[in-house]
């Protein structure tokens, strides 16, 4: 019977076409790390070959070239050597039977004087364009309105067994569960989000159905849709500067902590491909019919009943993780002297300056602990404890301890990922 309900086109329904733009972006792919052979660089340029377009090219040149190129890959050894000695000095301008052996998607500015190591590549559609997908910000949009709930749970009447003070019990009694990757994974769902989004009955043409937690979750009546490809173009704005949208780079992201003494500690370098003056478009639909299906199992009330207070529920999780990373970056100490890198976070404390924060949201890789799960809810020594059984540990530390920023063309520390605003 809910096949049927699946079915049904929705008849009532709100749609608001939604501008998303970013100061720098990555949303991980489901290879988390490239092959030396996988991409090629210059001293301004990253390159991503079309494997098969350059098996074929190779081959066509004949020697021992894909034989060369074949060991290269057995042996996950760099290929830009291989490629001069083929394709010449300009070896990125090589095509197979017509076919670009580096599409003009798959180049990116690099923005780090620094070779490149451990590439970490940015989500592709089919086509091979960069693209941010519907469920990521759907994803988002779900952990807005967990936190929402569970901070408001008096006024949407949430489970007495839902509240924070009893999620907080639970958690410090299953901690060693959490060492299981497994278990992780699922704990949530098992705690709160389960009993938050799916134990609804739906009643529909006067019949009442229980259903799989997939049937019966109330956002099934929000569908995102995928944003538009993130096509490099230019904007000359209203003083006739030339601002180019949707640049894809790949830069060096450094992660860092800090001693005791709030003193900034270096703790490593990144390469991520990332997107900078992030502007596209998406689509939110609300099917307003079947959300008055829903109906909570112990008297929950549905949090919004309309895009508007959705997206307000969004606005109020974005500022809670704002006022944390101000007073984070606030409370850290430059260290010019870190071994490793100067680190100047000067520019990151501008950032963070205003205190009304103009995001919507936070998307994708960066936004860590703080952006992806509700432990702002929980106290500071139940999240520690979280982060060090989960993750890296860090005793005597707040959670999460270490942060990400992304370094500009100039070897500053300059940028923080992740955050975006919507504009109907």
């Amino acid at each position: 019977m809910l096949a049927s309900i699946a079915l049904k086109k929705p008849e009532v329904y709100e749609s608001k076409k939604i501008q998303l733009t970013s100061p720098i972006l990555h949303i991980g792919s489901s290879v988390s790390r490239l092959n030396p052979f996988e991409y090629v660089q210059t001293s301004k340029k990253v390159y991503l070959p079309n494997q098969e377009a350059l098996a074929k090219a190779l081959n066509k040149k004949g020697g021992s070239y894909l034989n060369d190129y074949i060991q290269a890959i057995s042996d996950r050894q760099d290929i830009s050597n291989l490629l001069k000695d083929a394709f010449g000095e300009q070896w990125w301008n090589a095509d197979a039977s017509g076919e670009l052996i580096f599409p003009k998607n798959a180049i990116s500015q690099k923005l780090t004087e620094e070779r490149i190591t451990d590439l970490r590549p940015m989500i592709r559609n089919g086509m091979g364009e960069l693209y941010i997908p519907g469920s990521s910000i759907k994803g988002a949009i779900r952990t807005a309105i967990a936190y929402y709930l569970l901070k408001h749970g008096d006024r949407y009447n949430v489970p007495k067994n839902q509240k924070v003070s009893e999620i907080e019990k639970k958690l410090r009694s299953r901690l060693g569960e959490l060492g299981n990757k497994h278990k992780q994974k699922f704990a949530d769902d098992d705690l709160f989000m389960d009993t938050l989004f799916s134990e609804y009955t739906l009643t529909y043409q006067g019949k009442t159905y229980n259903g799989s937690s997939q049937n019966t979750d109330f956002l099934r009546a929000l569908s995102v849709s995928d944003c538009e490809p993130l096509i490099e173009r230019k904007l000359t704005n209203k003083k006739g500067q030339t601002i180019p949208l949707n640049l894809p780079i790949v830069a060096e992201v450094i992660v860092s902590s800090r001693f005791p003494d709030y003193l900034a500690k270096y703790r490593a370098s990144l390469y991520v491909e990332m997107v900078r003056n992030v502007q596209t478009t998406f689509t939110l639909k609300l099917d307003t019919e079947m959300l008055s299906w829903f109906q909570h199992k112990q008297g929950m009330k549905l949090p919004f009943q309309n895009l508007e207070e959705l997206l307000k529920i969004c606005q109020e999780f974005s500022q809670e993780q704002w006022d944390y990373e101000h007073d984070y970056w606030n409370d850290i100490k430059n260290n010019p002297r870190a071994v490793g890198k100067n680190l100047d976070f000067n520019y990151i404390r501008q950032f963070y300056e205003p205190e009304e924060c103009s995001f919507s949201t936070r998307l994708g890789w960066g936004s860590g602990m703080t952006g992806t799960t509700v432990d702002l809810l929980f106290d500071d020594e139940l999240r520690a404890d979280i982060r060090d059984i989960c993750g890296l540990k860090a005793p005597q530390f707040e959670a999460p301890k270490s942060r990400r920023s992304v370094v500009n063309h100039n070897g500053e520390i300059k940028f923080v990922p992740g955050w975006v605003k919507f504009k109907s």
